[in-house]
């Protein structure tokens, strides 16, 4: 007799995870999450080394019983993507949990104030780096027939802001690759999420759009609206955590806002 029943989750305490862009902001304060929450073996990759050997001490010091490795790569390119994957594969043998929290050079601005070149290198930047790192990974993740992928957008993805036009479309490319591919993909027993957070304090990305110009005035109207407050990264990671967890093994291909209530996307 056959069933049709997936195959049950792991449990966080028997997972590994990767978190790419790991060293600051909303990755590490995943990679701390899932430590507080008993994942044994986490990897965080990212350019500096320095800061990524200070991440992963913040990593360990949260749960000592964590084995936390860091690794110095490059997500944005081809085979910067693949030599994650591999080392990532061997080291914690297999990677249970993806999450890419890359981000890019670029803040919001007027698409007429955009040059020509910058358009490519913002798109290639922000979008390409979880497909590429999905691309090497599900096909180990569909090998044992489990898995979980989160990405990170934002709510320009979802809702058209003046000066957010490149930048929109790049995270609505983000949503549609995360619903579509956890179509493919929930065969497998894995499951794809987004998360599409606004402003988010605490992060590298919210200091640069908020410190002058254009964005700075965009985003000072948006926190206006955050009335139940301007998220934390910490928020943002309750919330990947939970994803992660086998509570919840039934979601999937959903794009999350945690915004304060800026808008309703």
């Amino acid at each position: 007799m056959t069933t049709n029943e997936p195959t049950p989750p792991k449990e966080l305490k028997d997972s590994s995870a990767l978190i790419v862009g790991g060293t600051a902001g909303i990755g590490l304060a995943t990679a701390v999450g899932l430590a507080r929450a008993g994942v044994p073996r986490i990897m965080i990759v990212g350019r500096g080394t320095e800061r990524g050997q200070t991440a992963a001490e913040i990593i360990s010091s949260a749960n000592p019983a964590s084995e936390v490795t860091f690794l110095s790569a490059d997500a944005t390119t081809v085979d910067g993507a693949a030599h994650i994957a591999k080392e990532a594969e061997r080291i914690l043998h297999g990677v249970d949990i993806l999450m890419p929290t890359t981000a890019a050079d670029t803040r919001p601005e007027l698409f007429a104030n955009i040059p020509t070149a910058d358009i490519a290198r913002s798109l290639n930047q922000l979008t390409l780096p979880c497909m590429y790192l999905a691309s090497e990974i599900v096909p180990h993740m569909t090998a044992r027939k489990s898995g979980v992928i989160i990405n990170v957008a934002s709510d320009a993805g979802k809702t058209a802001t003046p000066g957010e036009s490149v930048i929109g479309a790049a995270k609505a490319a983000i949503i549609m690759f995360t619903r579509t591919l956890a179509i493919e993909a929930k065969r497998s027993g894995i499951r794809v999420n987004v998360l599409t957070p606004s402003l988010v304090h605490g992060t590298g990305s919210t200091e640069r759009i908020t410190s002058d110009g254009f964005s700075a005035k965009l985003f000072a109207k948006a926190a206006q609206q955050a009335h139940l407050g301007v998220p934390e990264s910490e928020d943002i990671a309750a919330l990947a955590v939970f994803l992660a967890s086998p509570e919840a093994r039934r979601l999937t291909g959903q794009a999350i806002s945690i915004n304060g209530g800026i808008s309703a996307a």
